[in-house]
């Protein structure tokens, strides 16, 4: 597994016992990360969100970072000394659409008080040599593992699909290479780096078009809501002529609310009784 240590039946118990509340931590940060996508579609038709995914290092990875760290695998309290050591043995991964999105997150969780944020990482600001991009967060989560309660490290990271499809592929290249990616390989890594960040700069432009318009459309909705209930409440008051008047003024013979089933269904019912009425 790594140099002079092969685990024993009883080390590799004591490490999944270990592991289990970081497996635990990564199950409920992530609904609570769900959470707040679906809390953002609910309240703004948008997320800055896409998906989240999580995962518990391996065995493996762990030990190998421990060890690189200057843990003395097998030796003394090792076990506690890789927790101590290793802060990202859970890993959450919140994959948004544009950069403006992962800052937006990041502030979000800033003020989350369910957990505490430790230190952050920003590689989006400073990029790594090899042209890696993402901002990694450690938080400190405290959970409930059976009767006790653990505050387990947990890193989050940031990125954007471009920067998740580059580094998914880095990743790759760095393990079938044994981390000695060859030379000319590494260069071409870091062109296709800066290639996806600049495409992450104009799709942040895009990104600006679209929300501009998407509000437009929430205020053209928004009005049009007001406007219905203004004329409901003339119906409801049986102020019928006020009604027809404001319904021919407002709307005419040519509005369309089929993409708002919710206006649509207001109008059809006015609509439907107002011209019956003479």
């Amino acid at each position: 597994m790594i140099k002079n240590y092969m685990p024993s039946k009883g080390d590799l118990e004591k490490l999944a016992r270990m592991k289990a509340p970081y497996q635990q931590t990564i199950d409920e940060l992530k609904v609570k990360l769900k959470g707040i996508k679906y809390g953002c579609l609910q309240e703004n038709g948008y997320s800055p969100i896409e998906y989240v995914v999580g995962r518990v290092k391996s065995t493996e990875s762990m030990l190998k970072k421990a060890e690189k760290k200057g843990v003395q695998i097998g030796v003394g309290n090792w076990i506690d000394e890789v927790e101590q050591n290793v802060k990202d043995i859970a890993g959450l991964r919140l994959v948004s659409r544009y950069i403006e999105d992962i800052r937006e997150v990041q502030e979000i969780l800033n003020q989350r008080e369910d957990f505490v944020v430790e230190e952050v990482k920003d590689y989006i600001a400073h990029p790594k040599d090899s042209g890696y991009r993402s901002i990694h967060i450690i938080v400190r989560y405290p959970t409930y593992h059976g009767p006790l309660k653990k505050e387990a490290f947990c890193e989050i990271q940031l990125r954007t699909l471009a920067m998740n499809f580059w580094a998914t592929n880095e990743h790759e290249l760095r393990y079938k290479y044994d981390e000695k990616i060859p030379v000319d390989m590494r260069a071409a890594l870091r062109r296709a780096a800066d290639t996806a960040h600049e495409l992450d700069m104009q799709m942040g432009e895009f990104r600006r078009e679209i929300r501009d318009a998407h509000e437009l459309n929430v205020q053209y909705a928004m009005s049009n809501e007001v406007k219905l209930e203004e004329i409901f409440s003339l119906y409801v008051k049986k102020d019928y002529k006020r009604a027809q008047e404001l319904y021919r003024h407002y709307f005419g013979d040519g509005h369309d609310f089929t993409h708002d089933p919710k206006l649509k269904m207001i109008d059809d019912l006015l609509g439907s009784r107002l011209k019956m009425m003479k």
